[in-house]
């Protein structure tokens, strides 16, 4: 009776110490030296592809904004931010992709590519400066106009995932 007395308050004991332990990780912003770096600048980015469309600028500013807003503590303002963002689209390009046998393309590829400058004012040594792109596939039978907001959508969300992870992400 006395070890079963013992082993039911060994697992209380237990039970209790599990649930007050918690493990906390986060991954934002986890290049940023928040003592310097307040205030963050992103610049429009024009679009000077060869084949422009009107969606990838305002879509990509906005999902950049959107993200190092939300996941780092840095502050938006309209110039002279402590890190700096700028650059332009420099690519919105389709190809057949897929050819079947009779030499008609089943898929076709949209690529997106964007220059991107990122300065910390604050930070010696952390400055990037390199062109970002990503694609997506989309089948032929579909209209372009069908699929295009989804499609750049996707793509964008890619680049902006590489544009954090390169500049502040930390991996």
């Amino acid at each position: 009776m006395r070890s079963l007395i013992i082993s039911f308050i060994s697992f209380i004991s237990f039970i209790i110490f599990i649930s007050s332990c918690s493990f906390s990780y986060s991954f934002q912003g986890g290049k940023l030296n928040y003592d310097l770096v307040k205030t963050i600048t992103i610049q429009n980015f024009p679009n000077r592809a060869s084949n422009p469309d009107p969606l990838v600028a305002p879509i990509f500013e906005q999902a950049l904004r959107d993200r190092f807003i939300e996941q780092t503590r840095l502050k938006p303002v309209a110039n002279n931010g402590d890190i700096e963002i700028e650059g332009e689209i420099t690519g919105f390009d389709i190809q057949g992709m897929a050819v079947k046998e009779d030499s008609y393309a089943s898929q076709a590829r949209l690529t997106i590519s964007i220059h991107v400058k990122y300065t910390n004012n604050k930070e010696a040594n952390s400055d990037v400066d390199q062109t970002f792109s990503a694609f997506s596939e989309y089948p032929v039978d579909r209209q372009f106009n069908e699929v295009e907001n989804q499609l750049i959508t996707d793509i964008v969300a890619e680049i902006v995932d590489k544009i954090y992870n390169e500049t502040v992400g930390n991996w």
